[in-house]
């Protein structure tokens, strides 16, 4: 009788273990899944089509993440701009981080970006752009402040070649004359 008594609690306990969980339980997140599978530091990377470099990216430190196909780069990152003839950069995109997409090499640089036109006189500041390396293209969506010697322009949207030569701004919030 109390060997059956035995069994019959032990098959009440295993039946009541094997449920749910509790929504409020959490399970933990395996480090080793989300982890790089490669660090670097004082990294460069160079972007280039047809043995014609587009860009040249610099930054303290790059996790490469296999998995989310993206390699993520700290700062400082500065990131040198070039045209054509590949000889010296027509713009220097600084930020405290960026972003790559390890299938489209596009990039979003995160944080006080900041780009300076080495061909005019002018500097673009925003929170965070993208560069569209099939297009040489930049962008964003967030606000952004335009300074040149005559003028500081301030706005939100933005879209240029990569030099800075030709822009575009959705909304100017205003223009102060120098």
């Amino acid at each position: 009788m109390t060997k059956g008594l035995l069994a019959l609690g032990l098959v009440v306990l295993t039946v009541s273990g094997c449920g749910e969980r509790p929504s409020g339980t959490k399970v933990a997140e395996d480090p080793f899944v989300s982890a790089p599978s490669q660090l670097a530091t004082n990294v460069i990377v160079t972007f280039s089509d047809s043995s014609l470099v587009k860009a040249r990216l610099y930054a303290s430190a790059g996790r490469i993440l296999e998995d989310q196909q993206k390699t993520t780069m700290s700062g400082p990152v500065t990131v040198d701009f070039f045209d054509r003839d590949n000889l010296d950069p027509v713009a220097r995109l600084t930020a405290d981080s960026c972003v790559v997409d390890d299938r489209t090499k596009n990039m979003v640089a995160i944080g006080n970006v900041v780009v300076n036109s080495l061909r005019r006189q002018l500097t673009l500041r925003t929170s965070q752009l993208s560069w569209i390396q099939s297009s040489q293209r930049i962008r964003s969506d967030d606000e952004v402040r335009i300074d040149t010697p005559q003028e500081r322009i301030d706005g939100v949207g933005f879209e240029s070649n990569q030099d800075l030569t030709s822009y575009r701004l959705s909304r100017v919030r205003g223009v102060q004359r120098k």
